[in-house]
């Protein structure tokens, strides 16, 4: 407690243990098909690759229907990853909505949402070799929502710094020469990330977010199902592995690999991709 702080009450601790309510119970959430999706995997061709370059990002895309799976291939890296609707660049992931649906680090069965107003399923996670991580004893774990992404604005806050490779201008430029847009309409899309393969939490004593040096290794992958047609947007952070330090050339840093699969139609004769979000907008005004 700081000098400036009140005494806490009399009933202080009557306060502080009052039981938690889970914000948004997903009981009722439309759950994904999984071994439809299994069934799916099992006939599925490679189409299309990417190797993302150390401290680049590069822009890939997947149909409804098909999959793609981000790979480690020379050492340990964490990368950040942005989706959009490929016709329609304001409908985006919504890290925020998908943290408060599935918790702070995604895997296997939770899905990435889009954002207002269409509030749909993008992808749905289906693989993830690093699923054995769990929660370790600093409270860390893989594959957050928790974070943005590093950024020039907090280095140049922080330090003064004009570092032009970091996550955020990485995705920028990669979203730029993708739909030939200029830096200031590509920054106006690129959002908050999926962090891919990056091991994270907040600190039991200041609640500060932390990270520390990321499990994968080489072969580690993490694999998607694409609910709707997506533009994605994958960043190889210049972090490296997490371990000491970001938005600088200082650590170690590998390229990742994404690969798109395409699957026998029959075995999603009965999918469908998901529709935007039922409600009816008026927002109460008629």
């Amino acid at each position: 407690m700081k000098d400036c702080d009140p005494p806490p009450p009399e009933d202080a601790q009557d306060r502080r243990s009052v039981p938690p309510v889970i914000c948004y119970p997903v009981e009722t959430l439309p759950q994904p098909d999984l071994a439809l999706y299994a069934a799916a995997r099992r006939t599925a061709k490679k189409v299309s690759e990417v190797v993302v370059s150390p401290r680049e990002a590069a822009c890939f895309r997947a149909e409804a229907g098909q999959f793609f799976r981000i790979s480690s291939i020379e050492g340990p890296q964490v990368g950040d990853l942005n989706l959009w609707n490929v016709r329609d660049l304001s409908e985006r992931f919504y890290s925020g909505k998908t943290r408060a649906l599935h918790g702070t680090h995604l895997s296997i069965g939770d899905r990435m949402w889009s954002s207002f107003p269409t509030l749909r399923p993008m992808a749905t996670i289906t693989h993830d070799t690093l699923g054995w991580y769990g929660i370790d004893p600093y409270g860390g774990s893989v594959h957050d929502v928790i974070g943005t992404r590093c950024d020039p604005y907090t280095g140049n806050l922080l330090s003064e710094s004009q570092y032009h490779h970091c996550c955020h201008s990485n995705l920028i430029r990669a979203l730029a020469h993708e739909c030939g847009l200029t830096a200031e309409e590509a920054e106006r899309h690129v959002h908050d990330v999926l962090n891919v393969f990056m091991c994270t939490g907040f600190t039991r004593e200041t609640g500060q977010y932390f990270m520390k040096a990321s499990p994968v290794r080489p072969g580690d992958y993490i694999e998607f199902f694409a609910e709707i047609d997506l533009l994605g947007a994958l960043s190889a952070c210049p972090g490296g592995d997490c371990s000491s330090e970001h938005s600088s050339d200082a650590a170690a840093c590998f390229p990742l690999l994404v690969e798109v699969f395409s699957t026998d139609p029959a075995t999603l004769a009965d999918w469908h991709s998901p529709g935007v979000n039922g409600y009816d907008r008026s927002h109460g005004l008629g």
